[in-house]
Formats: C-alpha cells, sequence, structure tokens
C-alpha cells in the first residue's frame, strides 16, 4: 500500500548528476541548429526591434514578450521529449527543484549549454542563474554608452538587454507550471561582466497543486 508514495519521495529530488545526464539525453533527441545561423536569425531580430521602436525599455520589454510566447509552448515539446526518450522528470518540490531543472535540462535541451544555479535567496524563492556561454551572443559587441548631450540618433543600444528573450521564455514556461515569476537579466558579459546572470523571483503560486515550499506563508 505504500508503494506509490515511496515512489513519489523517490522521484520528488533530482541530483545534479542526474539532471545533467537528462538535459544531455534530450538536447540528443533535438534537431540541431548551424550555431552560427541561429545566431544569426536572433541578431536579425533584434535589429528588426530597433528599427521599429526608438524607445530602448520597449525593445527590451519586446524581446520579453517574445520569450513569453516561446516559453508557453516549451514545456509540452520539453515533457513530450522526455517521455519519447523514456527520461521521468521529478515533480519539483521547491524553488531549487524548479531551478535545477531549468539550469540543467531545459537550457541543454533547447540551446546546448547548461546553467549554474546559486545565490538563493534566504525564503528560497529567488535564486540565479549563471550562464557562461550564450549561444545568441557569439558574434555581438554592444557600441560604447552615449556621452551626455550627444545627438539622439535613435536608442542608446548599449542599454539593450540583448538576450532578454531569455528572461521571458522563463516566465512563459514557468507560468504553464502555475508559478508567476518575475525574471530579470541582471549581468551581462556583452557589457564586459564575467558571467550573464539571470534572477529568477517567485511572486505568485497560481494554483494549489505545487509542493508546499511554494506556497505562500
Amino acid at each position: 500500500a505504500n508503494k506509490p508514495a515511496e515512489r513519489n519521495v523517490a522521484a520528488s529530488t533530482m541530483s545534479k548528476t542526474n539532471a545533467t545526464a537528462s538535459g544531455h539525453a534530450l538536447w540528443a533527441k533535438m534537431p540541431k541548429a548551424n550555431a552560427e545561423l541561429f545566431a544569426l536569425t536572433y541578431g536579425s531580430l533584434v535589429t528588426e526591434l530597433v528599427r521599429d521602436h526608438d524607445d530602448i525599455d520597449e525593445i527590451n520589454s519586446q524581446l520579453d514578450r517574445i520569450g513569453h510566447s516561446i516559453g508557453v509552448r516549451c514545456v509540452d515539446e520539453f515533457l513530450s521529449k522526455a517521455e519519447i526518450a523514456n527520461i521521468t522528470i521529478p515533480t519539483c518540490q521547491n524553488m531549487r527543484d524548479t531551478a535545477e531543472v531549468i539550469a540543467r535540462i531545459g537550457f541543454r535541451m533547447f540551446l546546448g549549454v547548461s546553467a549554474e544555479v546559486a545565490n538563493f535567496s534566504p525564503d528560497g524563492r529567488a535564486f540565479s542563474l549563471f550562464l557562461y556561454d550564450n549561444p545568441l551572443a557569439i558574434f555581438v559587441e554592444l557600441p560604447p554608452p552615449k556621452e551626455e548631450g550627444e545627438g539622439s540618433g535613435g536608442p542608446d543600444l548599449s542599454k539593450i538587454k540583448y538576450s532578454n528573450i531569455y528572461c521571458g521564455v522563463i516566465r512563459g514556461a514557468l507560468e504553464q507550471v502555475n508559478m508567476r515569476v518575475e525574471c530579470q537579466f541582471v549581468r551581462d558579459a556583452l557589457r564586459g561582466e564575467e558571467v550573464n546572470e539571470i534572477r529568477v523571483e517567485l511572486k505568485e503560486v497560481l494554483v494549489d497543486g505545487a509542493g508546499d515550499d511554494y506556497k505562500e506563508e
């Protein structure tokens, strides 16, 4: 009579090693695009947004919105590919589990790279994803900041969050599993920082059914 409960406990956590192995296995099942073509195609999207909008905040928002539309579709593909590959994705019981699935399975499956998870908040509801390899930005160099008083001539592209689409993808995907999060690109290697850092914070569990650690106090 206890066997189902035992299976649930066994499936409730995924070690970093297992998550990494699952990510590699799912990446092997995905159709591959040429990395250079992928980066250039994304660059064309960003260029089009720059042409269409004069406000840098609006460009960053549009990248987030596009990512959100992608993210809401990613979960179904993620789960169907895992089922086809006979890989069990355990139920996430808290944000630590969720963070590991995003970093070691999601990023690897769709992009062929992994992220590192760190800097959890004391309440366990916020964390950082560190991305050392960014396939979207392999040919990109941002211009220097505009000098004060320099003519307008369009938005200050040094302030663009070039890879902000990641934030939208994460938001959209987590919405599909009933979590509303805020997601921000807080450090960017394109600005000379040593790593790309994405900050994710759980704001609300949209319906009951997630693990107890997710629920509001």
